[in-house]
């Protein structure tokens, strides 16, 4: 079974010992947004960097390395690889976390374009847009466990 959130299991622990109001992901989104700000930054920092050295080494769990080779992230030319590189580590200074966008929505000129948009964002925002991009993912995921 697939981990919904990355390197993460406290929200669905959390979410197993409430009660549950039939609704798999609104539970898991609940325990998100009671968790602490710095349970949040933590769970976005657990997320991997977009076509960074997890995808190289092949450090990336086995649901992001399928969603990144979805958006084609896996078959980078150099010059696309330099792009992801450059913004990622632009992305990381400023906000001092990963890039998160549901990649299974949107394919590589879309994720740069994000990028490159979202630089411009508040720290406050990003939080809020990253936490929006894991609902996301997870919703896909819980999807893909339904099937």
């Amino acid at each position: 079974m697939t981990a919904l959130f990355e390197h993460s299991p406290w929200v669905e622990e959390r979410a197993a010992a409430r009660p549950s109001t039939g609704d798999r992901h609104a539970d898991l989104m609940a325990v998100l947004h009671d968790a602490t700000p710095d349970e949040q930054l933590a769970l976005i920092r657990a997320h991997p960097e977009l076509a960074g050295k997890a995808a190289i080494d092949r450090t990336l769990t086995d649901a992001s390395a399928a969603e990144q080779a979805s958006a084609g992230l896996d078959r980078l030319s150099p010059e696309e690889y330099d792009r992801f590189h450059a913004l990622n580590a632009a992305y990381r200074a400023r906000f001092a976390m990963p890039f998160i966008i549901c990649v299974r929505l949107t394919d590589k000129a879309g994720i740069l374009a994000e990028m490159e948009r979202r630089l411009g964002n508040a720290r406050e925002a990003e939080i809020t847009t990253a936490l929006e991009q894991i609902g996301e993912i997870v919703r896909l995921r819980l999807a893909d466990q339904a099937v």
